[in-house]
């Protein structure tokens, strides 16, 4: 069945639409949305079809699924992740919401959501209304992967418009919150003393160091 094609405005996201799309989660839907970087992947962490379905769409094997959740803030942390030191968690709070992605120490809920054997998951909270507003209607996190398979730019991983023509018969719905960037995330493991930078992205993480 083709996707339906929804548009939101980050500023103010319509909550008819809002909730209309977490339906569609809930019954294990997959959606492309906006972030504060690239558009993104993603369905209900808790909805092993719709895992199972973004894994077929990525053409990922076995178990290799990228753990990282979008949340809407880091009151939920705690079911997640293991005990986030002090330090690890102002920065956090000082640089969410942001473009960063934190590798934290997952806690045993994981693994059982996602049949994986990871022992790390990956933490967003974008600075983008629309996933947050989605996140927060459904009251828990939802994965988040990449639309696309490589670091090459490809031309329809900013415009929506061309990101559905590509995926209108792979998804349930894609998200039209405007044009999207083509620069990911910063990504920070969290898991040893100090805060390591994986991979540089848009965000500059030594302002908030």
């Amino acid at each position: 069945m083709k996707a339906e094609f929804i548009k939101l405005y980050p500023e103010n996201p319509d909550e008819r639409k809002v909730r209309q799309i977490v339906e569609v989660l809930r019954d294990g839907g997959v959606i492309i949305y906006p972030t504060d970087t690239i558009y993104g992947m993603g369905c209900d962490i808790f909805n092993s079809k719709a895992i199972e379905k973004i894994k077929q769409i990525k053409e990922i094997k076995g178990k290799n699924l990228n753990l990282s959740f979008i949340c809407h803030d880091l009151s939920h942390l705690s079911e997640y992740t293991k005990r986030v030191e002090t330090p690890i968690f102002k920065l956090m709070k000082k640089s969410l919401p942001g473009p960063f992605t934190y590798i934290l120490e997952s806690s045993s809920k994981v693994p059982k959501i996602l049949n994986a054997r990871k022992k790390t998951v990956g933490i967003r909270v974008p600075d983008n209304n629309i996933p947050r507003a989605i996140v927060r209607e459904l009251g828990n996190p939802i994965i988040t992967t990449s639309i696309l398979d490589s670091d090459e730019i490809i031309e329809y991983s900013t415009d929506p418009s061309l990101i559905f023509e590509a995926f209108e018969n792979l998804v349930d719905i894609v998200i039209d919150g405007g044009f999207g960037g083509n620069e990911p995330s910063t990504v920070v493991d969290c898991t040893e003393d100090e805060p390591v930078i994986v991979r540089q992205g848009i965000g500059d993480i030594s302002q908030y160091l």
